[in-house]
């Protein structure tokens, strides 16, 4: 089996943050999102990788290299822009040639696995396997309407009334059969070839199709506020390391990891929290619920459930929650602040708060 990551899109939704950085970089617990997923299918064995990138492609591919440091052989796929999953599927068509592939979309997050779902797919080899999730409000997703023995009968692309509460959640296992597929569908109302109208179209030929609930956490990151949920999600689970420079006068509550080169001092840290390489904290009270990327200084600061990506300056702000700071950016409060602020900021940006 290979593998099949759609990580192209243009990220509207988490702007201005994706205005320069690709939304497949945005981090969770201080790794890109594109990492998680690298590793995700890497722990099903599936090592043969496609990546189909346009927006901040270069960006992506100096972020991840060429999958060996996760164990993975990497194959970018160029989308001149985006033109929706099918066609990420067309173009790839000689990367995959006629193996089976999961699909699995660069803004995803399902960090509990889908092994079982995996296996169950070789093991029984339907057309196409879809993985769902019961969501309350499915209208902003694609949805499944599935039979009493999992079968799929409709899918519908954010109904207006929903048939079903089981939303795509972004995985998809396809064998061979979904190739002509995508090259039998035209572009929908929006201008894109929908993957939901090809797989629609193998079960109106009558292909077995089916759809398989996952019972973990799954987010998808499109905006900042999925993001931070995302993050805390996965922080709940974070094993303490400390290998930087923890002054004597600091106190550490909870789970924290602390890499080599960073230094804190005179501060309270309250996990989970996680400080990068070569980070400074002065003075400062950070967590719960943080991530600070390599080389980002804090000074004089109470962060709380917040991201700051490398580079970042926070000084004086007093209560800095539900954040993120892009990269290279500064967030200083001349005489210091006692206001509470929560800011979205992207890369290079310079903010000085009353």
């Amino acid at each position: 089996m290979k593998a099949l990551v759609p990580a192209g899109g243009t990220g509207t939704r988490l702007r201005p943050l994706s205005y320069s950085l690709p939304k497949a970089l945005i981090p969770v617990a201080n790794k890109p999102v594109l990492q998680h997923i690298l590793e995700s299918i890497r722990d099903l064995g599936v090592t043969e990788i496609g990546v189909v990138a346009g927006h901040g492609d270069r960006d992506i591919a100096e972020a991840v290299g060429d999958g060996s440091r996760y164990g993975v052989e990497l194959t970018w796929i160029r989308q001149d822009r985006p033109r929706g999953l099918a066609h990420c599927v067309r173009i790839a068509r000689s990367y995959l040639g006629d193996s089976d592939f999961v699909m699995y979309l660069g803004d995803n997050m399902l960090p509990d696995g889908v092994g079982d779902i995996a296996a169950e797919f070789a093991a029984t080899r339907p057309a196409a396997q879809l993985v769902v999730s019961r969501v309350p409000d499915p209208r902003a997703f694609g949805v499944a309407e599935v039979d009493g023995d999992g079968r799929v009968v409709r899918l519908a692309e954010k109904p207006a009334r929903p048939r079903s509460d089981l939303a795509l959640t972004g995985v998809y296992f396809f064998t061979p059969a979904i190739h002509r597929a995508v090259w039998s569908i035209t572009p929908s109302a929006r201008g894109e070839l929908e993957i939901t109208d090809a797989v629609q179209l193998l079960v109106d030929q009558g292909h077995d199709v089916r759809a398989v609930r996952y019972q973990g956490y799954w987010k998808d990151t499109g905006r900042a506020e999925d993001v931070l949920e995302c993050n805390r999600h996965v922080l709940a689970s974070l094993r303490p390391r400390i290998t930087g420079d923890v002054g004597e006068e600091c106190e550490v509550n909870g789970p924290a990891v602390i890499e080599e080169g960073a230094k804190v001092t005179r501060s309270r840290i309250v996990g989970p929290v996680v400080i990068g390489a070569n980070a400074v904290v002065e003075d400062s009270h950070v967590g719960p619920n943080v991530c600070i990327a390599a080389g980002c200084t804090l000074r004089d600061v109470r962060l709380s459930d917040s991201l700051t990506l490398d580079g970042a300056v926070l000084s004086g702000v007093n209560d800095l929650h539900g954040s993120i700071i892009g990269r290279h950016a500064t967030v200083v409060a001349p005489g210091r602040s006692t206001a509470r602020h929560r800011l979205v900021v992207g890369d290079h940006t310079h903010i000085e708060v009353a």
